[in-house]
């Protein structure tokens, strides 16, 4: 799944093509995850922001189009001929050749894995792609994210200043979960999935089987967190399988420090690198730098 890194890559790089245009037209498929996208029609888009692992684009209207991508969706403009409704190019038949296959960062607005799609008054369209269809659109009023329950109780970002090393401490203390679950908790620390914690607490020198840590450890932790996720932003986010940016596959992963690595040598003491399943979430560790 897309993790704060990821998500704010693609954030950059729509803002400049979103932010002041006007939806002249929409299409969402109509089951409930995804239909009240087309109640963009009419909006102009003012800005566009991140909270956690969503994308908001706030309309002028006075609500919020939100956007969470889940295991395989994203967001590409839509490239070949003019757009039109998912309906009428799926209810005819189809003369000629097969489609070309395109380019992971591009779609078209006849493949059946969009499940939305917003015309921008500059002719441009924008596409929702999603194969599993884990993840979800809403359109609600500004700040009412009471069918997001997730996001209304989202906590603070770890990159922005809302989220200090002793509130991080107090808050873990209070929490009786293994430090690596506490890291997944969307109310304890925004954005964060399971490869930049398992890259964190690596760096940070901490086994994710701890439940409970010192201060100079969750500061450590914390400084340890901001690193991995602003390199992957840098790097374009971490492309595994169904995670592509606007402009293609990210780098992040060929930097990858402990993620995904069971098996081999650590890249501190040569240690073999262990994996075990946490809280339902595997866990890649040292057992020699990371000790409890």
């Amino acid at each position: 799944m897309p993790e704060l890194p990821e998500v704010e890559v693609v954030r950059r790089q729509l803002a400049g093509p979103l932010v002041g245009r006007r939806v002249t037209d929409a299409w969402a498929h109509p089951s409930a995850k995804f239909a009240s996208g087309a109640d963009a029609v009419g909006s102009e888009i003012e800005t566009l922001r991140r909270r956690g692992k969503y994308l908001i684009a706030e309309l002028d209207c006075g609500r919020d189009l939100i956007v969470h991508l889940g295991m395989t969706g994203r967001l590409c403009f839509a490239d070949g001929p003019e757009t039109q409704g998912n309906e009428a190019l799926l209810s005819r038949p189809v003369d000629g050749p097969a489609v070309e296959v395109m380019a992971p960062n591009a779609v078209s607005v006849s493949d059946p894995y969009v499940r939305a799609w917003w015309r921008l008054d500059n002719g441009e369209t924008l596409c929702f792609h999603d194969v599993r269809r884990f993840g979800r659109i809403a359109v609600c009023d500004r700040g009412d994210y009471r069918g997001l329950p997730t996001l209304a109780a989202m906590g603070p970002e770890p990159l922005e200043g809302g989220l200090d090393a002793g509130t991080f401490w107090q808050a873990s203390r209070r929490s009786s979960q293994r430090i690596k679950t506490q890291l997944l908790n969307q109310r304890l620390v925004a954005g964060v999935g399971n490869i930049y914690a398992d890259e964190a607490l690596f760096l940070a020198r901490i086994n994710p089987s701890a439940r409970a840590i010192s201060k100079p450890r969750a500061e450590r932790l914390l400084a340890a967190l901001r690193d991995v996720l602003a390199a992957s932003i840098e790097r374009g986010g971490s492309t595994l399988r169904d995670y592509y940016s606007l402009e293609g596959a990210g780098d992040n992963q060929k930097y990858f420090v402990c993620y995904g690595r069971a098996g081999e040598p650590c890249v501190r003491c040569g240690t073999e690198l262990r994996r075990r399943v946490l809280d339902q979430r595997s866990s890649t560790w040292c057992p020699q730098c990371q000790k409890r």
